[in-house]
Order: C-alpha cells, then sequence, then structure tokens
C-alpha cells in the first residue's frame, strides 16, 4: 500500500502541475462538486480526482472521474470479451454489492473500467450491462482512450497485456475509494472473501 501511495503521490502531482487554474464561468466539474459536498481544497494529492482524463459511459455520457465525487467507489479492470477471469470478477462485484444495506447504496458507485477500449465501444458495455443486470445505478461501465487507460491502470496497480488479438493477461484486483478519491482498500485475487473489502465499503459510507 506504501509503494501505491507513492505511486498515487507522483502521478497526482503532475497532473496537478499541469492543470490550469484561470477559469471564470461554472464547469460541469464545479456544478458536480456543489452537488457532491465535495470542494477541491478538500482533495488530497492522493485523489483519483485530480487526473484530467475524460471517459464514456455505458449510457455513452461523457465524464470526468471528479463528476463522481462525493460517492464511495468500488473499481475493478475487466474486458467483456473476457471468459475466464472477469466473469469472477463481475460476481465478484455483484456478491458485494448484494450483501451491502440497501439503503446505503445511493452513497457507492460500482465501477468497472474496460482494458479494451478498441472493442468495448459504450454499446457494447450498454449490451454487457444488461446482459449482466447491471445496467442501472449503481452500477457504471467506463472507457476511455488507450494512454488514458493506462493511466488509470497504473493508479490502481492494475498490470495487463494483450496476449492474442481477443484476450489479455491481467491483474485481478478489486479497489475502494472514499468520497473524496482516495483509496483505502484493495484486493487482489479469485475466489477470495470479499468480506474485508464489504467491511472497508461500509467503513465509509
Amino acid at each position: 500500500m506504501k509503494k501505491l501511495n507513492l505511486l498515487l503521490t507522483l502521478i497526482m502531482l503532475t497532473v496537478i502541475a499541469c492543470q490550469s487554474d484561470s477559469q471564470d464561468e461554472k464547469t460541469v466539474s464545479q456544478v458536480k462538486t456543489e452537488e457532491s459536498g465535495v470542494s477541491d481544497q478538500e482533495l488530497s494529492h492522493l485523489s483519483i480526482y485530480h487526473l484530467p482524463s475524460e471517459w464514456t459511459t455505458h449510457h455513452n455520457e461523457q465524464i470526468k472521474l471528479e463528476d463522481l465525487k462525493g460517492k464511495a467507489l468500488v473499481m475493478v479492470m475487466i474486458y467483456t470479451s473476457c471468459k475466464s477471469a472477469c466473469p469472477r470478477l463481475v460476481a465478484n462485484m455483484k456478491d458485494i454489492k448484494s450483501r451491502l444495506p440497501e439503503d446505503k447504496l445511493d452513497q457507492l458507485q460500482l465501477v468497472l473500467v474496460s482494458i479494451d477500449p478498441e472493442v468495448d465501444t459504450p454499446e457494447r458495455l450498454k449490451e454487457f450491462a444488461i446482459e449482466n443486470e447491471m445496467n442501472e445505478a449503481p452500477w457504471l461501465f467506463l472507457r476511455s482512450s488507450e494512454s488514458n487507460t493506462r493511466e488509470f491502470a497504473a493508479v490502481l496497480a492494475v498490470k495487463y497485456k494483450r496476449i492474442s488479438p481477443i484476450d489479455f493477461s491481467h491483474s485481478n484486483i478489486i479497489s475502494v475509494f472514499n468520497h473524496k478519491g482516495e483509496l483505502v482498500h484493495q484486493k487482489d485475487g479469485l475466489g477470495v472473501n470479499n468480506q474485508e473489502t464489504i467491511d472497508a465499503i461500509i467503513d465509509i459510507i
């Protein structure tokens, strides 16, 4: 975790240094900030909300990670054509959701990020979400450019590489972020007990 926090620090400091602070009009993200109740001043240098990358949801909406401020995030990286590890990761995410208090789900976003943006178009992500009964909140599927995906994978300490035209080798990590976008928990592996992850989520919602 210490190594990951150091990596997060280096990435976030680079991002902050590159961002311009000269804006007169309210942006969409500023409006979202007001709605979430979390200001930029409250964000630490470890927050993923400093990342400027743009993403497309399975509803074909354009967002930035900072638009998710104010909710706890449970995140995993998958690809929809995966036939081995990813179905088990999806099952883990569903298990986590099913064991959380229903009255707390509105404080949570369950996010699945594609590592194969070429194949996983918004339309394909939508199909996958419907097929797996994950089309509505708190579920959210995201895709972006290859470079943005690689950058975010580095933040999550997820490693992946293409091993055939249709397959990837990849890490199997579920990450939990608090409402300020700070990493509070990670669990690596398949077929693991989800209780630690569930406890970590309950602590922050």
